[in-house]
């Protein structure tokens, strides 16, 4: 059994919305947890071969000039491409995160065996109280310790993991001692009037 304490958190920062529509990754950032600490971490800007829009500039902070010596996406790719051989992954908003993956490793044919869950979806059902779930209103509603820094892969892969973990330990708090992977992918698709029901037939 996979255990939800040990996964990559991963985020990108892109180019725009959809590789459907060209876009590309920019900067890719994830920490890897094994039992709940973070034991490596992975940051790179990466080169799309064209000018991001004044508008990504100002949303991300990652600048033309950063990345005209940046490595190119493909090459990057195949080093993250064994970063998270083997593990699960986790992201805020994953199926953003899912397709630019997809997309950017099916370039250099290259693959992951890993499931993916999503922290936002999980979130909804265990912080029903959250005025919002977006990344930065829950740091601040929990109080998670952070720098400011937002819209940063690594930055916000760091701040993924500690809500991640956070989450956890609200389930064992709650009696279940060792929450699966494939738990809090259950928790992210249950609905929030049935939440209650899973996590009791869990023994919580």
């Amino acid at each position: 059994m996979s255990l939800a304490n040990s996964v990559v958190v991963l985020d990108f920062e892109t180019t725009g919305l959809s590789p459907n529509m060209g876009d590309r990754a920019i900067e890719i950032g994830a920490v890897k947890l094994v039992n709940g600490e973070v034991v490596d971490t992975f940051q790179q800007l990466m080169n799309p071969g064209f000018r991001v829009s004044s508008f990504i500039e100002g949303y991300t902070g990652i600048t033309n000039v950063m990345l005209r010596d940046a490595p190119s996406c493909d090459e990057v790719m195949a080093q993250f491409a064994q970063f998270i051989a083997g593990e699960n992954l986790v992201a805020h908003n994953a199926s953003f995160d899912k397709r630019f993956l997809d997309d950017e490793l099916e370039r250099v044919n290259a693959a992951y065996s890993g499931e993916f869950a999503c922290s936002l979806l999980v979130s909804r059902r265990l912080n029903q109280d959250a005025p919002s779930h977006k990344l930065g209103d829950l740091v601040r509603f929990k109080q998670i310790d952070n720098d400011g820094v937002f819209h940063r892969a690594l930055a916000d892969a760091e701040m993924t993991a500690k809500l991640w973990m956070l989450m956890v330990n609200d389930l064992q708090s709650r009696g279940i001692s060792a929450p699966s992977f494939a738990l809090m992918q259950k928790i992210g698709k249950t609905s929030k009037s049935a939440i209650d029901k899973l996590l009791s037939s869990q023994g919580a």
